[in-house]
């Protein structure tokens, strides 16, 4: 909250309680006070806060999950004035069959919230994720600078965040998406391969 040019916060709420207590040494209850004191910062100091609604799409722990509880998430973080959830696939395991019918369910009503996807993918069958994210009505995508990082739970260790540059293109050849600052890409391509070669 200290940066002026930072403008999104982001924080990871599981719908697994598992990889809750695993990915933030928190029950759900206590990660949602967390969401609760983050927004009230985001609030004081003019920040957005984009809650990512984790292994929303299934989890390896055997731990229940559906599209009724993602809605029932929702529903919470709408009632604390959250406005952006992003959906994620945090390991990988969503098939397009999966995420087109979570989001055919999400997009059926109007929640008063930017929802969007942050899929996690190999590379050969990342293009048809965001096709059918698209088809279903999904309007913003997570991306990651050169495809860096990932879920170091995944069991698969060529499953991992889905490359920026990767979506930009595709989107450009969709003719859905023009409206971008290439100057600020471009630097910030030339950091991430400082930081992370």
């Amino acid at each position: 909250c200290a940066y002026e040019k930072i403008t999104y916060l982001g924080y990871p709420f599981s719908i697994s309680p598992t990889f809750q207590k695993l990915n933030t040494n928190s029950t759900m209850a206590d990660a949602f006070n967390i969401v609760k004191d983050i927004q009230e910062l985001c609030v004081k100091t003019n920040k957005t806060l984009v809650v990512y609604l984790s292994m929303a799409f299934g989890n390896p722990y055997n731990d229940p999950y559906n599209a009724a509880t993602v809605i029932e998430w929702m529903h919470e973080m709408k009632s604390i004035d959250i406005r952006i959830i992003s959906i994620a696939d945090t390991v990988g395991l969503a098939q397009p069959g999966d995420i087109q019918n979570l989001l055919q369910e999400v997009y059926k009503n109007d929640h008063g919230i930017e929802t969007g996807v942050h899929l996690h993918s190999a590379s050969h069958n990342q293009q048809q994720k965001i096709d059918v994210a698209y088809k279903a009505g999904c309007r913003r995508f997570d991306g990651a600078l050169k495809g860096i990082g990932g879920c170091p739970m995944a069991n698969n260790p060529l499953v991992g965040n889905i490359d920026s540059m990767f979506m930009i293109d595709h989107f450009k050849k969709l003719a859905v998406f023009n409206n971008y600052n290439f100057d600020a890409l471009r630097k910030s391509l030339i950091i991430a391969d400082e930081i992370f070669n």
